[in-house]
């Protein structure tokens, strides 16, 4: 399925496409379980066009335009919403997780006792 072809829909049709494409994919799997078919190129072609419908539905409620060249600009109408930046506080976090991982790996390994020893023999 083209996606230009899904963003010229209007909201119904893509409503309509998403629940059709959900009936076969249903029933594709349902004879992929009582062994009629193995058609797992068909499923995951269904499985793709699903998340294609979605995501020009969810392109329409945040009011994003995605022209031919795959370049993505926001709506000018007020209802369309920026998407959260990062914060400094994010990005901290980030690189403090990533030096407490860092650390992790240079401790040197616990020595193997007697006491370790005679409990894995158990």
């Amino acid at each position: 399925m083209d996606v230009e072809k899904l963003r010229n829909l209007t909201d119904a049709e893509l409503l309509h496409q998403q629940q059709e494409l959900n009936d076969q994919l249903f029933r594709l799997k349902f004879q992929l379980k009582m062994g009629q078919t193995e058609s797992l190129t068909k499923i995951r072609g269904l499985r793709k066009d699903v998340a294609r419908v979605h995501t020009v539905i969810r392109e329409k409620e945040l009011g994003i335009e995605v022209h031919s060249n795959g370049a993505q600009a926001a709506a000018t109408s007020g209802e369309a919403k920026a998407a959260p930046k990062k914060t400094a506080a994010r990005t901290s976090a980030k690189k403090k997780t990533k030096t407490a991982v860092k650390s992790k790996a240079a401790k040197p390994a616990k020595k193997k006792t007697t006491a370790t020893a005679k409990k894995r023999k158990k």
